[in-house]
Order: structure tokens, then C-alpha cells, then sequence
């Protein structure tokens, strides 16, 4: 299958379509990284190395979409465990079939990415009912940006991406996600953040706390948080220790606090209930021209 059902009622969605298993953005906070231990692959760089994808996804999904008749699904969440605009993308062009096979089928979607590359299929968005996008982006810090995030677009180019989709007709916002405590959770760092949402016209920002929902995950990401911030692994420890989420008595007062400073800047708080928001997707993506590039082996399946 390649159209999937949701069932999670922490997820605002009841549909999603993920083209590819695996990323090679190799962001060390992606939940999505302990389903390769699904199929028998480690969740440390063979998430990043060994990405796995189906040659024959939008065929399928015709075949899955005609099978339903009338009763279609009302929404598509496109990317919600791996970002379907990874640097594979431009090459296998899976998300654009499945993109062309919705359009088709006049089935709304929405996608969740970091990349540029989005912009390459804004006629077919143009074409998909109610289609929007949402760009995932937390600091516009360099440093903690290329330390968790190696092979990804600079924020400059997605804050761009935004502009231009909004300009195109796609509704773009931005999923400020994951907020990294003591990182950039920051009254001046989300204000640099916001800042440059609002001059990139962002339809709306939803804010989105790290979670570190598997052990696989929190391997990983304390992994990479020593190396560069070892400072800051005890507080992690204790945030983290006992659940994948951080407490609510840390989330709920900086939650309080965004929300304010996106009303200062006059932006919309994505709609939708708090909890399943911070439960919900946070995105990993990609462009050549500006994505450190790794060899990967790709596996179709």
C-alpha cells in the first residue's frame, strides 16, 4: 500500500502517504528513525544511508484510489514520517506521481517538508484542491542547525520556499519544529525565528516540542547532543528520562510564552488541539545545491 490509514488519535490526519523509508537528511531528532528496525535496518546511519522506495508508488495509489469509489479520502497528509521532497526526489520523482494521481483524483492534500524542492511541483499544489504546505524549520542558528540537522537546506532557502508558495496560491507556514529546550526555546531565538517568518508572509507557525518517542530515537539523538553540547546532556536526562515527551511543566509556560510572541508579529497560530499538535509530525528535507551529500544506497521494495 501506499495510501495509509492513521488511526492514532494523536495525529491531526486520517490518511498519509510516505513515498520513501528512510531519509537522507539524517536529522538526529526524526522519530521516523526507529522504523527501520522494523524491516531488520539499524536506526543509526543506515536511516540516513539505506533508503528504501517503491518504484511504483503512484500506480499503486490509483489502483488503491479507484478501489475506493466515492468514498475518497477528504484530506492526505504527504511526508509525515520522511520528507518526500529528500534529495532522492529529484531523481525518482515518486512524490510528484503520487501528487499527479491526487490532483487526478481531486483529493486534497497536504505536505510536510525542509526542502526547496517542493517548488518544482507548485502546478500540480496549484491543482490539488485545498492543497498547503508545511515547511519545518526551529533556529535560524547556524551552529544548531548543521549539528542536527547535517544534510539539510539552509533556513534562509525554506523561509524562501515559504514566500514563493504563498506567492504561487499554496497557503505555506511554517512547523516550528522540534523546539530544542535551552537551545532554541530562547525569547531571542524564537523572535529571530518569527521575525523572519513574518517577512516570508508564513500563513501560519504551529510550534512543536522535541520528542524522543522510541529508544532507538533517544539513542541517536543524546548521542549527537554530547558530542556538541555536552553541557547540556544532564538537563536533557532529566527533561526526557522518564518519557519521550518533555513534562508539561516545561512545555506548557513556553507554549504560553510563543504563543504571545506570534501574536506580537502578528502571526496565526496553526489551528487544532494543543496536545495533538505537540505530538504530531515534525519534517526532515533537501536541495543539492546547498545539502551535504552522503553515499546512500537506495533499495527499492
Amino acid at each position: 500500500m501506499v495510501l495509509n490509514p492513521v488511526k492514532a488519535p494523536s495525529m491531526p490526519f486520517d490518511w498519509s502517504i510516505n513515498p520513501y523509508r528512510g531519509c537522507q537528511h539524517g536529522c538526529s531528532f526524526c522519530y521516523a528513525r526507529s522504523t527501520h528496525s522494523f524491516i531488520g535496518e539499524s536506526a543509526d546511519d543506515a536511516f540516513q544511508k539505506h533508503v528504501f522506495w517503491k518504484q511504483d508508488a503512484p500506480d499503486v495509489l490509483r489502483a488503491q484510489l479507484t478501489k475506493m469509489g466515492r468514498r475518497l479520502p477528504t484530506h492526505v497528509a504527504v511526508g509525515t514520517a520522511t520528507d518526500p521532497y529528500q534529495q532522492l526526489e529529484s531523481k525518482a520523482k515518486l512524490t510528484r506521481g503520487c501528487l499527479e494521481v491526487l490532483a487526478e483524483f481531486g483529493v486534497p492534500a497536504s505536505i510536510t517538508t525542509r526542502s526547496p524542492l517542493v517548488l518544482r511541483d507548485l502546478d500540480l499544489l496549484q491543482r490539488i484542491p485545498g492543497s498547503s504546505v508545511n515547511i519545518s524549520l526551529h533556529t535560524m542558528d547556524p551552529d544548531i542547525w548543521r549539528t542536527f540537522e547535517p544534510a539539510t537546506p539552509a533556513p534562509r532557502l525554506r523561509l524562501d520556499t515559504v514566500r514563493k508558495l504563498n506567492e504561487g496560491g499554496i497557503r505555506a507556514g511554517v512547523f516550528m519544529a522540534p523546539i530544542l529546550p535551552y537551545l532554541s526555546d530562547g525569547a531571542e531565538a524564537v523572535d529571530r525565528l518569527l521575525d523572519a517568518c513574518a517577512d516570508a508572509g508564513a500563513a501560519f507557525v504551529m510550534p512543536s516540542f522535541l520528542r524522543l518517542s522510541t529508544p532507538e530515537v533517544k539513542s541517536w539523538f543524546f548521542s549527537t547532543l554530547s558530542q556538541s553540547y555536552p553541557e547540556l546532556a544532564e538537563k536533557y536526562g532529566r527533561l526526557y528520562w522518564r518519557s519521550g515527551y518533555a513534562p508539561d511543566s516545561y512545555r506548557r509556560p513556553l507554549y504560553d510564552r510563543i504563543r504571545g510572541q506570534l501574536a506580537e508579529h502578528g502571526l496565526t497560530a496553526y489551528d487544532g488541539d494543543r496536545e495533538r499538535r505537540d505530538k504530531a509530525a515534525t519534517a526532515r528535507p533537501s536541495e543539492p545545491s546547498d545539502c551535504a551529500q552522503a553515499p546512500v544506497q537506495l533499495t527499492l521494495f
